[in-house]
């Protein structure tokens, strides 16, 4: 059974047709999530529209999932967009302080991402960073006291929104610096590679940071030496309020590696970002690098500071969430499937939103770091500052 949805007229470059082929072999997956359907039962999509690539074969447009995996990704995205919805509000009430970068409407991409991998392969983003993390296995704790500067958070309060980090979990961290994150990815892909781990690296960056130059320098060497590095431009069409066609003379940023092989993704559609990151890993494991390049969409402005209303249409926007919007898609497909009902997922949006507030209420009860802290973390143990005495007042430095 094929079931099509013609393409709606689109308002913006920015905007793709949703055509959805959904293939079932069972009766049995027509059944509610939430009766006695086998979770486990495959179903076969076509992705949104094709991938397109640059001196490689791409992969099927047809791609396996079964019910409890869209069920997931429902899930995983719906506490996503909250989460950072959440933020926002903290953020205007000066709970959180400092830079913030928000995520949502680029939810598949870590969420895809997440589902082609393990645990053992490793992740490098930069600084919009809080969903790859709740992908990585982070919690919403650890997400909001971060946010608030609590010793609760994944950085213990001490790295804010550009800082998370996981490293049991295989996650090297959001980066402050533009693109500075991608040569150490590339330099996790080397230690991959010479412990013969058979895992690879992802290294995530915006449109904003393709064209710096040690981004270059970087996959020149992983090229040379055959690395297991996954380059990710996660193209938002903006970097901060520049347009990606003011800013770059070629916007195709998967062709960019030129010697390097490349593969344009619907980063909009959850299962693309899926079958092309698994694609991605068995292909860098036997030849080197590859670059993605993830075609998606922010809705909040680049940072908070950033209303995002100035060098876009809200007409542009609202285009984007009525036709591409990563949720919408994945809810499409389980009601046409019907796997669950209408009224299941708005249960499952409201446990999403408690669960959201209960992590923040607990946030908001975490303690601050000691003042202490400051000195830790900083040079290797037994170097650098140390405050001693009753009141943490007195200070030894010792140096390497």
């Amino acid at each position: 059974m094929v079931l099509t949805r013609a393409a709606k007229a689109s308002r913006s470059k920015l905007l793709r047709p949703l055509t959805t082929s959904l293939s079932s072999t069972s009766s049995s997956l027509r059944r509610p999530f939430s009766s006695t359907t086998d979770d486990q039962t495959v179903l076969s999509i076509e992705t949104s529209i094709p991938f397109t690539g640059h001196k490689v074969d791409p992969p099927s447009r047809i791609v396996e999932t079964t019910p409890k995996e869209l069920m997931g990704f429902f899930c995983d995205m719906a506490l996503m967009r909250r989460m950072e919805i959440a933020a926002d509000s903290l953020y205007k009430a000066k709970l959180i302080r400092g830079f913030c970068h928000l995520y949502d409407g680029q939810e598949a991409v870590a969420v895809g991402m997440e589902a082609a991998i393990t645990k053992k392969d490793a992740i490098i983003t930069a600084y919009r960073d809080h969903c790859t993390f709740l992908a990585r296995g982070g919690n919403l704790l650890e997400v909001f006291s971060e946010l608030m500067g609590r010793t609760t958070g994944c950085s213990k309060g001490k790295g804010g929104s550009m800082h998370f980090y996981k490293k049991e979990q295989g996650f090297f961290g959001g980066h402050g610096i533009v693109g500075a994150q991608v040569p150490l990815g590339c330099g996790l892909a080397f230690a991959q590679k010479f412990n013969k781990e058979g895992t690879v690296t992802f290294a995530s960056y915006g449109d904003g940071a393709a064209n710096q130059g040690q981004l270059f320098e970087a996959l020149n060497i992983a090229a040379l030496w055959d690395l297991p590095a996954i380059l990710v431009c996660e193209n938002n069409h903006y970097g901060m309020g520049t347009a990606e066609w003011r800013a770059a003379k070629s916007p195709s940023y998967y062709k960019r590696g030129d010697y390097v092989p490349g593969l344009k993704v619907d980063g909009m559609d959850v299962l693309a970002v899926k079958q092309a990151c698994k694609f991605a890993k068995e292909y860098a494991l036997k030849n080197g690098p590859l670059i993605l390049e993830m075609d998606t969409y922010r809705y909040h402005g680049h940072s908070m500071s950033d209303p995002g209303s100035t060098y876009r249409t809200r007409d542009e926007i609202s285009g984007v969430r009525q036709e591409r919007d990563p949720i919408e898609r994945v809810r499409k497909l389980i009601l046409s499937h019907e796997l669950a009902s209408e009224k299941e997922l708005k249960d499952i949006e409201k446990n999403v939103r408690k669960e959201v507030d209960d992590a923040i209420a607990k946030a908001k009860e975490s303690p601050m770091p000691d003042p202490s802290e400051m000195f830790t973390n900083i040079y290797v143990k037994g170097y650098g500052v140390e405050a001693f005495g009753p009141d943490k007042k007195e200070m030894r430095a010792v140096l390497p």
